[in-house]
């Protein structure tokens, strides 16, 4: 393999990890985050907050792959 296909490879997989990882980490924090609104309305700002920087954790590894792709 030369060095275009490793930088593909690698930006596809920080893409494709990231994005599973997020969708994990939302669906515990979502979950808890709901739970949590259900007994306590006023704890939703917070909630949300935690949600938001779950789904960071994918664009983390969206610009990661662009940072990899802009070497190439």
């Amino acid at each position: 393999m030369d060095t275009h296909s490793w930088a593909y490879l690698s930006s596809a997989l920080a893409v494709g990890l990231g994005s599973v990882s997020a969708g994990i980490a939302v669906a515990y924090v979502g979950s808890a985050a709901v739970g949590a609104m259900g007994e306590k309305p006023e704890v939703t700002g917070k909630a949300l907050i935690f949600v938001g920087l779950a789904e960071g954790i994918a664009i983390y590894g969206l610009i990661i792959a662009i940072m990899i792709l802009g070497k190439v």
